[in-house]
């Protein structure tokens, strides 16, 4: 197989007032690239895809750069490519290319069409093409030869081509696994890379065997089933990880870099390169693609005459080497250029116009002279002038410019690399492919994929506008900033860069949430002070959190004593003359120590000798607001420990910050927030009439609660877009071998649901509730599910069983009861039973003796109902601890919610 390469191109349409061209310019750049080829940056226009020989037709210019580490395995690469797909087809891949090896007599193409067709068995079509282009960028290669560095690391028993390590002992035979195993116990585990393959085992607390191997080798077929099989009985944890004992002599060839193309600047020199000094070694292939060389169609002529191919191989030979000879256009003949080059594209067949632009952008000044005898019809220029018209209209490009768009969404091509585009088109293939196995094709396929599917890239922000927050400063009221301006229109009047705009309004907004008696509280505090004293236009608050029992005043707690204080002096005075106060009490605390009471007390006999200082620090204290609002906010907002941030709302962290860096950040976020309200502005969405701390608020982004479990930036999805292959769950057996996508299936396809109103509609929320029902903490989960129901008329309530215990009917009354009332009963009795079936009478008198049908509600079906209560048996609630095991990755008793699809987990294992 050929070496890949990216070429990209920059072409510059001429002006009528240049000079023409004189000679051939060229002007390459090669960006430097490092191991992870992913960081590599690639400015281009129209980047061409191709695979190149090292040999070139003509005198062309080849450029290749290679990496540092020998070239791969393409079967390595395709595994790290299924995997990222899924893990559990990752294994399934393993299994199936265990014993390909690479034989020397076969050709390259053969191994490689090989791959892919053992890959196309775990692909859909759009995903294979997708890994062909991943191939083709080598953007696997980083990751395996991060694996042969680590075995290279270990290192690796002399003469083994596959070994195993077993906390830190080493062997390559696979008799000798079992006794490694057994000294293992002593010896610390290994550490594990997030991107190590684990096989799945039930037992976390096994033994670790690392695989350093190459698949497809018979040494690896012999250590992966043993390995598999002991890590199938939770014998031990098996890892593998890549390694090739003989490496490749040749290098990857990387991507990523470009060569620019400028045919209108007149301070080149003109070089002749005909002639230079050295051997012309490059060979025009046979297979070359380049069809049109100096007005002749050679494929077209060899169709009309078979007979003359040789003859017109060696007439096409000649022509290419001779369009060196370029002589310079005039001005007139480059004017029509662009027009005459898309002329001719149009008018090539369907399979070959991509081909053609490809060629013309790489070899333009070669095609150029016979493009100026090409006439461009006006209706062609009237279309591109038109599109040239309406795209400077709507996206404000100006002819020459270029652009790419992916199903609408469009590409910034100076920040954007092969490798982030080979990212995106998987993004986009995985939604293109999930729509299309649900049977969405067609125009309603470009209907969703017009919708805004994708995530917000905004953090989630919490509501300040909260009476629990004190506010330092407030630039619309205060009096110190009634000389800045105030239209909002100010945030569009240029500045230069880096300058913050001093407008009094409340654009910023920093709270922090401290506890005065820690250590870090000095620094913000002087911080907040420095951002006052300087006038930065920011509004500042702080919520002190401190102790709120009652019984612990100002004379036990500095924190307590500090708030006491502080309501104190803004009670007598003002909020900035209380402020100025803090900050000189904290200025009272050494480098390194944090406040005490005594700090507190010294200053107010300082500055109030006349003031009863017990009176405000005491038990009986009248100063003590925003005590346990501050406290009781802290606590509602879900925040880790104190002290915590939020600029505008968002979250960020400052544990590990000093002063310095704190400050640098928070006036970056105010440069960066700048932006989002000059394009609030600049669009209509913020006037005069809105309030901006009202206009942050209302934003979709702003939570009441930062919950790590919903909010994580890391999600977790089903795929429910397989069809059901199993048609009753009580099959437990046959349920067990189905893979992740097949069992994901069979119990959406059987799942029943409790609604609001009994009405067949499509409601736009689905929620399993995943839980042990027969435990209190399972029925609480089931019931507040419910209650929310009850106010939300757009969801839809799905029950899985998830058994801590033994599964037997003695041990599952509960959840075998919500599921006969499921079967057998409309929404709003299954509803009303299921409602008083989970509370702790009913279950405290079922636990006493009492029948079933003791708690039938109104309306009910009791026959139907006490029928299959008797015989729906519990095979089916196996079949639902086996999806929550397999599919949900849960522990018996864990419990966890499905919200259309999203999996969010609970801490809680029961």
């Amino acid at each position: 197989m050929l070496p890949p390469c990216f070429v990209a191109f920059r072409t510059t349409n001429a002006s009528g007032e240049n000079d023409p061209v004189r000679g051939r310019t060229l002007k390459m750049a090669a960006s430097r690239t490092d191991l992870f080829p992913k960081m590599m940056a690639l400015p281009f226009i129209v980047l061409i895809l191709r695979f190149c020989n090292t040999q070139a037709a003509g005198k062309g210019v080849t450029v290749s750069l290679d990496a540092k580490w020998p070239s791969t395995p393409l079967l390595l690469e395709t595994s790290e490519f299924v995997a990222e797909e899924d893990d559990e087809k990752f294994w399934q891949f393993i299994d199936t290319v265990k014993e390909i090896t690479y034989i020397q007599g076969d050709s390259e193409r053969s191994y490689y069409d090989l791959i892919l067709k053992k890959a196309g068995q775990f692909l859909s079509e759009l995903k294979l093409n997708l890994l062909k282009f991943a191939l083709s960028l080598r953007a696997y290669s980083p990751m395996v030869q991060m694996f042969q560095q680590t075995a290279t690391d270990e290192p690796p028993p002399k003469g083994c081509s596959s070994f195993v390590a077993v906390h830190g002992e080493h062997t390559c035979n696979t008799n000798e696994v079992k006794k490694l195993l057994k000294r293992a116990a002593n010896r610390p585990k290994p550490y594990l890379f997030k991107g190590d393959h684990i096989f799945p085992t039930k037992n976390s607390e096994a033994p670790v065997a690392i695989l350093y191997a190459e698949i497809g080798t018979k040494e690896f077929s012999k250590f992966h089933k043993i390995l598999s099989e002991k890590a199938s009985k939770g014998a031990l944890i098996y890892v593998l990880r890549h390694y090739v004992q003989k490496t490749s002599l040749k290098k990857v060839h990387l991507s990523g870099y470009g060569v620019e193309l400028a045919i209108k600047s007149t301070e080149y020199k003109a070089v002749d390169d005909t002639h230079f000094e050295g051997t012309n070694n490059t060979v025009l292939e046979d297979d070359d693609d380049i069809d049109e060389v100096q007005g002749f169609h050679f494929r077209k002529l060899k169709q009309l005459y078979p007979d003359l191919t040789g003859q017109l191989k060696e007439l096409r030979k000649h022509l290419i080497e001779s369009t060196n000879d370029m002589a310079p256009l005039k001005v007139w003949e480059l004017q029509d250029l662009s027009f005459q080059a898309a002329a001719r594209i149009l008018s090539a067949p369907v399979y070959d116009a991509l081909k053609l632009m490809r060629d013309f952008s790489q070899n333009l000044p070669t095609k150029a002279r016979s493009l100026t005898r090409i006439a461009v019809n006006q209706g062609i220029r009237d279309e591109i002038e038109a599109n040239q018209k309406f795209l400077a209209e709507t996206l404000g490009f100006q002819p020459g410019d270029s652009a790419l768009f992916l199903n609408g969404m469009r590409i910034d091509l100076d920040t954007h690399s092969p490798f982030s585009i080979l990212d995106i088109l998987k993004q986009e293939g995985k939604v293109m492919d999930g729509l299309y196995n649900l049977g969405i094709q067609d125009k309603d396929l470009s209907k969703l994929l017009s919708l805004n599917v994708h995530p917000m890239e905004e953090s989630p922000a919490l509501d300040i506008r909260h009476s629990a927050i004190i506010w330092i400063t407030d630039l619309e009221r205060d009096q110190k900033y009634r000389s800045w301006p105030s239209n909002y229109q100010e945030l569009l009047r240029p500045t230069f860069p880096g300058v913050i705009r001093q407008i009094r309004r409340n654009f910023f907004n920093l709270v922090m949430f401290i506890d005065p008696a820690q250590e870090e509280a000095v620094q913000l505090i002087k911080l907040a002070e420095l951002f006052y004293q300087h006038n930065i236009p920011l509004r500042i608050g702080f919520i002190f959190v401190v102790n709120a029992d009652e019984e612990i005043d100002g004379n036990l707690d500095a924190g307590v004593a500090l708030l006491r204080v502080f309501n104190f002096i803004a009670e007598d005075s003002e909020l900035s003359h209380a402020f100025s106060s803090i900050v000189a009490i904290f200025n009272q605390v050494q480098d390194g120590e944090s406040l005490t009471v005594d700090n507190v007390v010294s200053f107010m006999k300082k500055k109030y000798p006349r003031v009863d200082v017990q009176n405000i620090l005491g038990v009986d204290s009248e100063f003590d607001d925003q005590r346990k609002a501050g406290a009781s906010y802290y606590k509602t907002t879900g925040l880790g420990s104190l002290p915590q941030a939020l600029f505008n709302g968002i979250h960020f962290n400052i544990d590990d910050l000093d002063s310095e860096e704190l400050e640098t950040i928070i006036l970056q976020k105010i440069m960066d927030a700048a932006g989002f309200f000059q394009k609030a502005v600049f669009m209509g969405q913020l006037n005069e009439h809105i309030d901006v701390v009202d206009f942050l608020m209302d934003q979709p982004n702003v939570v009441h609660r930062i919950n790590p479990v919903i909010l994580s930036a890391e999600r977790k999805y089903l795929d429910l877009t397989s069809k059901a292959a199993l048609s009753d769950w009580n099959d437990f057996t046959t349920y067990s071998f189905l893979d992740v996508r097949d069992k994901s299936a069979v119990i959406a396809d059987q799942m029943k649901y409790l609604t609001r109103k009994d009405e067949d509609i499509i409601y736009a929320v689905t929620i399993w509730i995943v839980a042990d029902f027969d435990k209190l903490s399972g029925r609480r989960l089931l019931l507040n599910a419910i209650k929310h129901m009850k106010v939300s008329s757009n969801i839809r309530i799905g029950v899985i069983s998830n058994h801590a215990a033994e599964i037997t009917e003695n041990t599952t009354p509960i959840s075998r009861a919500i599921w006969a009332v499921l079967l057998t009963q409309n929404g709003n009795i299954a509803r009303n039973y299921i409602t008083k079936l989970l509370s702790e009478e009913t279950v405290d008198a079922l636990a006493s003796g009492a029948k079933i049908l003791e708690f039938a509600v109104k309306g009910m079906d009791n026959d139907a109902f006490e029928k299959k209560y008797n015989t729906i048996g519990v095979n089916f609630l196996r079949t639902h601890r086996l999806f929550c095991q397999d599919v949900l990755k849960l522990l018996p008793g864990q419990e966890a919610v499905v919200s259309n699809g999203r999996v969010c987990i609970s801490m809680r294992a029961l």
